[in-house]
């Protein structure tokens, strides 16, 4: 019996949450989006366009995205160098993971670290989070996101 295709679209949303959730619990894991894949038994293809579809970026930049928001919450601390942080959110790369920082943020991941440090204000952590968390393609416009 074949299912309707409000059926098929809810069985999708799943997924996406799954493979979502996923990359929350998993983000300091090395993840990639053929892993993602296999463990909801669709191509590596299919996952990225569905992902997209439902959340408006790819399964990747989500992942980048959850590191760098995690990694600013380290360098808030102030007790880890850049380098500890990277490789604690999941980077592999130094490079990558600033030059990802700086798109993401606006500045360098060691500046960041530092203006944190002499501007700390007594803010509690959870205003501290919406307000300092990454936004990617901060110029697009809102209606060009969809709504998921």
């Amino acid at each position: 019996m074949a299912s309707s295709p409000d059926e098929e679209r809810r069985r999708a949303l799943v997924r996406m949450r799954r493979v979502r959730d996923r990359i929350d619990r998993e983000y300091a894991q090395p993840l990639d989006v053929e892993a993602l894949a296999r463990g909801e038994h669709v191509s590596a293809g299919h996952l990225s366009r569905e992902f997209r579809a439902t959340y408006g970026e790819s399964p990747y930049a989500y992942l980048m995205t959850r590191r760098i928001e995690r990694a600013m919450a380290l360098l808030r601390r102030g007790d880890l160098s850049v380098t500890e942080v990277c490789f604690a959110v999941g980077g592999s790369s130094l490079g990558t993971f600033s030059t990802r920082f700086a798109e993401l943020v606006g500045m360098p991941p060691s500046t960041y670290r530092d203006r944190a440090r002499d501007g700390a204000v007594d803010l509690p952590s959870c205003v501290v989070k919406q307000v300092s968390r990454p936004v990617r393609n901060r110029e697009a416009p809102l209606d060009t996101v969809p709504l998921a």
